[in-house]
C-alpha cells in the first residue's frame, strides 16, 4: 500500500471515528491517546483504561450505563495484552464491542507506529509526503 492508499484509509478511519453512535463509548489505554483523537478532531465519548482502573472497571462502568465498545488499545504486547483482557471483561457482561477500526488502524499503520498516540504524527507525515509527490510530478 503507498503512501496515498494509506492516507485514503486512515482518512476513512477517521470519517468511521467520528461516527460512532452515541452509545459508544471509544477505550483507549491512557490520557495520551484520549488527546491524541481529540487532536485528529475525535469528539465522541471516550475512556481511558488506566485511569478508570483497569480493563474490569470500564467493562463494569459501561454495564452499568448502558454503553456499548469500540477498542482502540495500542497494537504493541501491552496493547495486545489490554484487548484481550477488555474482551474476556466485556463478552462475560455481554456488552458488545468492536474491535475492526483498532485492526484497520494497524494494518494501516503497519510497523511505522505502534499507539494511538502517534496517529497525530503519522497522519501528518503522510499528509506532508502526499503534498510533497504532487508538487513533485506538477513541476
Amino acid at each position: 500500500m503507498n503512501g496515498a492508499e494509506r492516507l485514503e484509509k486512515l482518512k476513512e478511519i477517521f470519517d468511521d471515528l467520528f461516527d460512532i453512535p452515541d452509545d459508544h463509548v471509544l477505550i483507549v489505554e491512557g490520557q495520551k491517546d484520549k488527546m491524541a483523537l481529540w487532536l485528529a478532531g475525535v469528539s465522541g465519548r471516550m475512556t481511558a483504561v488506566q485511569s478508570e482502573g483497569g480493563p474490569l472497571k470500564v467493562a463494569e462502568r459501561l454495564f452499568e450505563e448502558k454503553m456499548n465498545a469500540v477498542i482502540l488499545t495500542d497494537w504493541d504486547h501491552e496493547g495486545e495484552k489490554i484487548a484481550k483482557e477488555l474482551e474476556r471483561c466485556l463478552s462475560s457482561l455481554c456488552i458488545k464491542y468492536d474491535l475492526t477500526i483498532r485492526r484497520r488502524l494497524r494494518s494501516v499503520c503497519g510497523n511505522e507506529i505502534r499507539d494511538i498516540e502517534s496517529l497525530p504524527s503519522f497522519n501528518a507525515r503522510l499528509v506532508n509526503e502526499h503534498i510533497r509527490g504532487k508538487e513533485v510530478k506538477t513541476k
